[in-house]
């Protein structure tokens, strides 16, 4: 059997994380074919569940690793991995060992290749001729899996508890168990830690040599940080380089053009964020570089050789061929990340019947930016979801909150010494009480209700889809589309999707969609109407200094627009037009919002 390792897989396109269920078994899907997609390993009780469903699947000896089995989180994390690294790997021996060049799987893997990659060249040289064995081993060799990267949301790390109720010692939380998972499986891949910067997960990422060069300076478990901007890049790559940790990847998102959490960022766009990315590269890799490898010396491992990669990727929002050509070439990109389109693929993705139904009724209006998560962080959510339903009938049966059974989301010690949910039932008819003495203000109320069980929502679809039935019947379904998915009608074969971001052909997309940077823009827009309609028309010198600042940034980025448009043409003069159109509208918009409000000193 083949090894899957480090190699750089053939294409320019990555699945990204969506949710804890929707790119689970991504990777069991598309990894053999060559696609790259990233697994979140936040819910154990997920990944074992499964895990139990492959083996069954794949007839395959299963054995139940308890919840109150010793480091049963850690150990979970790692057997999900594990079969998911065997089963891709029996995969793609099955794609290596073809009969002839007309095998269905290789002509499959072939198909979806960019028409640049060498593969295709050389097996078209040779259709209807006999090949020799040096032919055979040069195809095999061209034939590389996508990756399969792992997903630790660093916000995501409450601290556990033994059977007594005892706190367990730091290494037992959430992030830091699920990190150990990783580090011990059979995975030569990435981590991405996306959220932000979590000190006692970066610094416990030390304690694996797998994260660390070996004498051939190879890397086995690399580290991907997900960030919203070039100053969050810089401090966390440094503080990961001062431990003698390479961050191999630098995986840049919209702050709100994406799906899941949206990290908004003080309205700074992505256009000027992807060129001062551009334009400090090389400063980014050498400062970084030479701490790391400081480090490194003082401790005695091997160095991080100066060819060592240091990738930028970018994603949120791309819905063309055009853009994702755009953004690879101008701001020299080495991929680009393809989410939320790829939740109308089956083939790719697990999404259930009845969810994959909704979102192919759903109008644009139907995505909005919700308070549903329990960490307080702006969630990107789906109106018409059987998880909105079942929130929104629970508060009319005067029953608001939902049981807590995983508590992955428990930060809360408003009422309670041990941390509790913010969507669970103790919290919300612990805040209604509140409420119904006037001592909670309506507001208050209003946003603990949009609370929703994000635990059970986004890991529900993964089981249905595979035609498994979740614990306890829970099956209302979460899901968390970026806005771009509204442009995207009816579902998609693997075939179709792929084809479409290489420009082979056009899916038939809403024809009001708009550009991906102005599709940002205006979501930056509608974001700070909202913000500023929370703080009513009277507002403090403070509050008006950051909106005063958040416009200044956006007038900042939509400058850096007009010049791009006029130096270099990214698209079609029709879309040329349709930018400067939209643009013009919202600096309308953008010039009416702020001079009303009256500064209360």
């Amino acid at each position: 059997m083949s090894t899957i390792s480090q190699q750089n897989p053939p294409h320019s396109f990555h699945i990204p994380v969506m949710g804890l269920g929707y790119t689970v078994d991504s990777p069991i899907k598309v990894a053999h074919l060559g696609i790259s997609s990233v697994i979140s390993i936040m819910d154990d009780q997920l990944l074992e569940m499964m895990r139990k469903i492959y083996s069954e699947k794949h007839h395959l000896e299963f054995h139940p690793i308890h919840e109150k089995e010793e480091d049963s989180r850690a150990k979970r994390i790692t057997a999900f991995l594990d079969l998911t690294h065997y089963l891709v790997d029996k995969q793609l021996d099955e794609v290596k060992n073809f009969e002839n060049l007309d095998s269905p799987l290789l002509q499959k893997y072939i198909q979806l290749l960019p028409d640049n990659h060498p593969l295709v060249g050389l097996v078209k040289s040779l259709e209807g001729k006999e090949i020799s064995e040096k032919e055979r081993i040069e195809i095999q060799n061209l034939i590389k899996p996508g990756k399969i990267d792992i997903n630790i949301m660093t916000k995501v790390d409450k601290i556990n508890y033994d059977e007594n109720g005892n706190p367990l010692s730091r290494e037992y939380s959430d992030a830091l168990s699920a990190l150990r998972g990783y580090a011990n499986s059979k995975l030569e891949s990435s981590v991405i830690f996306s959220a932000g910067m979590n000190p006692a997960l970066f610094a416990y990422a030390e304690n694996f040599e797998d994260f660390f060069p070996d004498d051939s300076g190879n890397i086995k478990k690399k580290i991907c940080l997900k960030v919203s901007d070039y100053r969050s890049a810089l401090i966390q790559g440094k503080f990961l380089a001062k431990k003698g940790l390479w961050v191999s990847e630098f995986r840049i998102e919209s702050g709100l053009n994406c799906g899941g959490h949206a990290f908004a960022t003080d309205g700074f766009l992505i256009g000027p964020i992807l060129e001062e990315f551009k334009s400090n590269r090389s400063e980014l890799k050498s400062s970084i570089l030479e701490i790391c490898n400081k480090t490194l010396s003082e401790r005695g491992n091997n160095s991080i050789q100066e060819n060592q990669e240091l990738k930028i990727t970018y994603q949120g929002g791309i819905g063309t061929s055009e853009e994702d050509h755009f953004l690879r070439s101008h701001y020299e990109l080495d991929g680009t990340g393809w989410g939320s389109p790829f939740l109308l693929v089956p083939e790719a993705t697990s999404v259930d019947q009845d969810t994959l139904n909704r979102l192919l009724k759903a109008k644009q209006s139907d995505y909005f930016l919700s308070a549903a998560s329990p960490l307080g962080v702006p969630f990107n959510n789906l109106r018409t979801s059987s998880g909105e339903d079942q929130r929104k009938a629970r508060i009319e049966k005067n029953r608001p909150g939902s049981p807590c059974y995983k508590k992955f989301l428990s930060f809360s010690t408003e009422f309670t010494e041990k941390p509790i949910c913010t969507a669970s039932r103790q919290y919300q008819n612990l805040k209604a009480k509140l409420f119904q003495k006037g001592e909670a203000s309506a507001e208050s109320f209003q946003d603990t209700l949009e609370k929703d069980c994000l635990c059970e929502g986004l890991s529900a679809p993964a089981i249905l889809a595979n035609g498994g039935t979740p614990k306890r019947n829970l099956n209302a379904v979460t899901i968390c589309p970026g806005p771009n998915l509204a442009y995207f009608k009816g579902t998609f074969s693997l075939q179709e999707m792929v084809d479409h971001i290489y420009g082979k052909i056009s899916l038939n997309l809403d024809a009001n969609r708009p550009h991906v940077f102005i599709k940002e823009l205006q979501l930056y827009i509608t974001y700070l109407k909202n913000e500023l309609e929370k703080v009513g028309p009277e507002i403090n010198a403070r509050k008006q200094s950051y909106f005063e600042k958040f416009k200044s940034n956006i007038l900042d980025g939509m400058d850096y627009y007009k010049g791009l448009i006029q130096e270099y043409t990214p698209d079609t003069d029709e879309i040329l037009d349709k930018m400067k159109s939209q643009m013009n509208q919202i600096w309308q918009e953008l010039d009416e919002l702020l001079p009303k409000q009256a500064v209360n000193a």
